[in-house]
């Protein structure tokens, strides 16, 4: 009985807030080249479940982003062994979810983050994500982040205004989740986000930045 009315409860929540993850994906973009490591290009979306005309094709994109993700394992490699409680922080739409290539109730993964996370799993990391999606949509976050294959160590969530309040407030609130993280005795490895605001104010060891294709990728 319990559990046909926890997962009663999640179709519920799914069917609520399931329209909400392109609107309220994190928006704090700029031009500026923070990360280790990042993707580039232009041109026009096709057939890739989005409108935005200054998105490239879908097949670029997972190009652009298994080069980062490439990168970020080379330097796992070493940086995970020895390692007090290493941990790694992504962020969610558009650095591990599909988000505005392929919206709906359960967005995809992007299938080289997914492999990433997956093995930096397997190699003892955990894996903690800090979304500026309202912290209400923590449980429908999860269920999308655990059915498509990545384990979830922790999830933060922003307030209600935290995604859509410009880049400066997005940015402090997701150096406070890190400086909050490294307090419960974490060391951050690795700070993987597609967007200047996911990666600023420092609480990691190092950064991998995706590709936004100058602000058009949320």
């Amino acid at each position: 009985m319990r559990r046909s009315i926890a997962v009663l409860a999640a179709g519920i929540t799914v069917g609520l807030v399931a329209p909400l993850p392109v609107a309220l994906a994190d928006s704090g973009s700029s031009a500026l080249g923070s990360g280790s490591a990042s993707g580039s290009g232009t041109g026009s979306l096709s057939g890739s479940g989005g409108s935005n005309s200054n998105l490239p094709p879908y097949s670029q994109w997972i190009s652009d982003v298994t080069t980062v993700a490439n990168a970020a394992k080379t330097y796992l490699t070493t940086a995970l062994p020895g390692a007090t409680k290493p941990a790694i922080v992504f962020d969610v739409d558009n650095t591990v979810l599909e988000t505005s290539y392929h919206p709906g109730p359960i967005t995809p993964a992007i299938p080289p983050m997914l492999a990433l996370a997956q093995w930096a799993k397997s190699q003892g990391a955990s894996l903690i994500f800090v979304t500026g999606r309202p912290a209400l949509m923590n449980f429908y976050t999860q269920i999308n982040l655990s059915s498509v294959g990545y384990s979830v160590d922790g999830l933060y969530g922003g307030g209600l205004t935290t995604g859509s309040s410009g880049a400066a407030a997005l940015a402090e609130y997701k150096t406070a989740t890190r400086a909050s993280i490294e307090g419960q005795g974490y060391t951050i490895v690795a700070n993987i986000g597609n967007s200047d605001s996911d990666l600023s104010g420092g609480h990691a060891q190092q950064t991998f930045k995706l590709p936004d294709y100058n602000g058009a990728l949320p």
